[in-house]
Formats: C-alpha cells, sequence, structure tokens
C-alpha cells in the first residue's frame, strides 16, 4: 500500500510540473512577441524623426514642415496605437496567466480531491483487511486452544491408562505368586523331622514374603479385626461369646492388597 501511494504521489507531481511547464514556455514566448512588436514600433518612430530631420536640414518650407508635422503626427498615431496594443497585449497576457492559475488552482484542487477519494478508499481497504485479518487471528487463536485441551486430555488419559495397565500387570502377576505363598504357608505349619528341610522351607517363605512386601504388597489383616466386606470374604459364621458382633474369629486362607487395591480377599470366619 505504502508502495502505490508513493508511486501516486510521483505521477502526481510529473503532471504538475509538467503543466507548470507548459505554462512558463507559453508566458515566455508570449513576453517576447511583444517585445519584438515595441521594438519594431520603437524601431519605426526613430526612423520617421530622421527623415524629419534631414528634411529641415535641407530647407524644406512651411508646408514640408506642416507636412513633416503631419507625418509626426500620423507616427505618433501608430505608436500610441502600438503602445496602446501592447497594454492590451500585457493586460491579455496577465488575464491568460490569471486563467492558466486559476485552471491549476482547478487541477490541484481536483487532485487535491482525487487524492481524498483515493485515501478514503485505502483507508477502507486497509480497515478491511485488518478485520479480516482479526477474525482470521480469533478462528486461528480457538482452534488452538482446542486442540491443546483435547491434546491435555489425551495426555491425562495416557497417563491414567498406562499407570492402569501397569497395575493391572503388577496385580495379575502377584496373584499368580500367591498361590506358592499358601503352600510355603501350610509346608511350615506341618511338623517335619529334616531340620534342614524346614529350614529351607522357612528361608524361602521369608524371602519370598521380602519379595511381595518390596513390591508394594501387604497382608490383609483379618483375625480380630471387624468385619469389612470390602477386604473380608466371610464362608461361615459362629457364636462366639468373647468376641464382639461381626468380629473376624478365624482366617482360612490370608488376604494381599497391592496399595490401595485388594488383589486378594481374606477368607475368613466371622463371629455372632
Amino acid at each position: 500500500m505504502a508502495k502505490i501511494n508513493n508511486a501516486s504521489d510521483a505521477a502526481r507531481g510529473k503532471r504538475i510540473e509538467e503543466r507548470e511547464n507548459m505554462a512558463d514556455a507559453a508566458r515566455g514566448k508570449r513576453i517576447e512577441e511583444r517585445e519584438n512588436m515595441a521594438d519594431a514600433a520603437k524601431g519605426k518612430r526613430i526612423e520617421e524623426r530622421e527623415k524629419a530631420d534631414d528634411a529641415t536640414e535641407c530647407g524644406v518650407t512651411c508646408a514640408g514642415v506642416d507636412n513633416a508635422d503631419m507625418q509626426n503626427l500620423r507616427g505618433a498615431q501608430p505608436e500610441q496605437n502600438a503602445q496602446s496594443g501592447g497594454e492590451g497585449d500585457a493586460a491579455n497576457a496577465a488575464g491568460a496567466d490569471n486563467a492558466d492559475m486559476q485552471n491549476l488552482r482547478g487541477t490541484q484542487q481536483e487532485q487535491n480531491a482525487q487524492s481524498g477519494d483515493e485515501g478514503d478508499a485505502a483507508n477502507a481497504a486497509d480497515a478491511d483487511t485488518v478485520a479480516g485479518l482479526q477474525k482470521e487471528l480469533k478462528a486461528e487463536r480457538d482452534k488452538y486452544l482446542r486442540l491443546a485441551a483435547e491434546y491435555d486430555n489425551f495426555r491425562k488419559r495416557s497417563i491414567k491408562e498406562r499407570e492402569t495397565r501397569y497395575g493391572d500387570a503388577r496385580a495379575d502377576t502377584i496373584t499368580r505368586l500367591l498361590p506358592v505363598y499358601d503352600n510355603l504357608e501350610r509346608a511350615l505349619k506341618m511338623e517335619c523331622t529334616d531340620e534342614a528341610f524346614y529350614k529351607g522351607i522357612e528361608l524361602t517363605m521369608t524371602q519370598l514374603a521380602e519379595t511381595l512386601e518390596n513390591m508394594g504388597v501387604t497382608k490383609i489383616q483379618a483375625v480380630g479385626e471387624p468385619f469389612d466386606p470390602n477386604r473380608h470374604n466371610a464362608v461361615m459364621t459362629v457364636e462366639n461369646p468373647d468376641l464382639g458382633e461381626k468380629i473376624v474369629a478365624d482366617e482360612y486362607q490370608k488376604g494381599f492388597a497391592l496399595g490401595e487395591r485388594v488383589i486378594r480377599f481374606s477368607t475368613v470366619v466371622v463371629a455372632n
């Protein structure tokens, strides 16, 4: 837009300069013509005066003098006519100059009005362009915000799914090891005459318990605790006056939890 305005200003200045040069050339030509006419009239008068002087020196008569006077009078009339013509030409030239100046002012006013219209059109075009760019910017910003929100939801969902899959895999692995734990626990409850064999089973049980503990697995407390359906699986009820109502009296199978997640319920007997 700045380049278009500069080109328009340059063309406008060039046109004004050409009009001024044409006006100056016409004005100079008219002045030269007036000077030539004045020089011609002046030369004619001088010539007539010299002729009159020659006639006087040669002894012309009064009639000749009268004739010379008449000729001088006739010469004065063309001079006056030439002077009047020069003044008329000057007046005409001044009028022409005024007309040229008025035409130039009118042209300048027309160009200024045209420039104003072009400026208004350019401003309107710029305003439309700015409005369009602002609309596009708003649309792109809304698109970016929606994309950012979708990506944030996807990231959170991916993290949650990954943690869920990891927790499921850990829980499944530990669940498959629990029967080994149960069998070692039963073996330790049996009588054994081979002390070394019993010691080996005990060491294996200790190592497995430590491994489960390091993996975040904890035993669910059962005997003597209030019955909790979220952690205990009751298979029998007994009457025991020594225990309160809904207190776990015995445990058939130990339960385990991985953090807050129960991976196996405790199988218990509930009193009262």
